[in-house]
């Protein structure tokens, strides 16, 4: 049975030809485990040619995995880190990030989805008081969960902002790609020469089948890396199979590929949709994610046509995901479906 393409999310998507290439071309014949296979090897000098000489990749298995590890890595027990109150560290990690990275997270609201300095700065107020959690890390969502992306001036003056206070800084960049490439900038711009301390690397979202990386650019953190992800149970056996993935993505500029499709979907579907009568769209399309508020009795029968998910259960403000494998005629066909809902709701 063939599954329509729908706006759900990126990770609903399949995976994209070449990884899957990349896939069946390491599973021949037999190799060293845990990382120590040529492939992971030769991935892992990937890394450090993308973010940097002093680069340590550890691959996991799934999102949430990468960004507590990220958090074990920076955190004591009595440590905090801020984030944005709309996060998916705060919302939909089912409080993983403090029950296994060890610490609190303070959630700041947010403007267009972005941390700002005013509002990160509050929280610093009972900083070096023994009754408070204490800031250890900014976590910054890059693009932010509305599918906005923060420019190069806005991240340069937060992480600044945040090495002046002492703060480590980690991006949890399930997306990141499409922020580098919309800034034209490469990852070690965007990153390293920022200041950035860790980088939850997605992949999953971007066409592979599994597998994701925590990017760790702050040498003082190195150390600890090995131990941490064998401990929360993400060191696998058969690392070429998540390595030979971000081997293919990330070689002869797949992902730029990947990112440039997706977020050129997304703006076609803006365009399609936002005229229509009684839709309202509600965040700009930086990345690859249209925001709408619909009517609500538009939902089911668009939903039944198009899987995509209600943002907002109080106002209906729809997502709607582009990927890599969307096509023109998905769009055209979902715009056409809305229109046809208006007009067959309001005659």
């Amino acid at each position: 049975m063939k599954n329509p393409r729908g706006f759900g999310s990126d990770n609903h998507s399949g995976a994209h030809p070449l990884i899957l290439e990349a896939l069946a071309s390491v599973n021949e014949g037999h190799a060293p485990s845990y990382g120590t296979d040529e492939i992971s090897v030769e991935a892992h000098g990937l890394f450090k040619q993308k973010f940097g000489a002093q680069t340590q990749v550890q691959f996991v298995f799934n999102g949430t995995a990468a960004n507590v590890m990220c958090l074990r890595l920076a955190c004591d027990s009595f440590h905090s880190v801020l984030c944005a109150d709309i996060s998916h560290l705060n919302v939909d990690e089912c409080a993983a990030p403090e029950i296994l990275g060890h610490c609190k997270l303070i959630p700041l609201k947010t403007l267009n989805g972005k941390i700002t300095i005013e509002e990160a700065r509050k929280a610093l107020v009972r900083k070096g008081d023994q009754h408070y959690a204490q800031p250890r890390m900014l976590s910054i969502t890059q693009p932010t969960e509305l599918g906005t992306v923060y420019t190069y001036e806005e991240m340069r003056n937060l992480i600044s902002w945040a090495k002046s206070e002492g703060l480590l800084v980690h991006i949890d960049g399930a997306r990141f790609a499409n922020a580098t490439l919309l800034l034209g900038k490469t990852f070690k711009e965007l990153s390293t020469d920022l200041g950035v301390d860790l980088i939850s690397f997605g992949g999953t979202k971007n066409g592979l089948v599994f597998g994701e990386a925590v990017v760790i650019l702050n040498p003082d953190l190195k150390r600890r890396a090995p131990y941490i992800r064998k401990q929360l149970g993400q060191l696998p056996s058969k690392s070429r199979f998540v390595a030979a993935q971000f081997l293919a993505y990330l070689k002869n500029d797949l992902w730029k590929e990947i990112a440039a499709h997706s977020m050129k979907m997304a703006q076609h579907l803006r365009i399609l949709v936002e005229d229509i009568p009684q839709v309202k769209v509600t965040q700009p399309t930086d990345s690859n994610a249209v925001f709408a508020i619909i009517p609500q009795d538009w939902v089911k029968n668009l939903k039944d046509q198009y899987f995509f998910y209600v943002w907002d259960e109080l106002t209906f403000e729809c997502r709607w995901m582009t990927s890599w494998d969307t096509q023109l005629e998905d769009i055209q066909g979902f715009a056409k479906a809305l229109s046809q809902t208006q007009a067959e709701v309001n005659p």
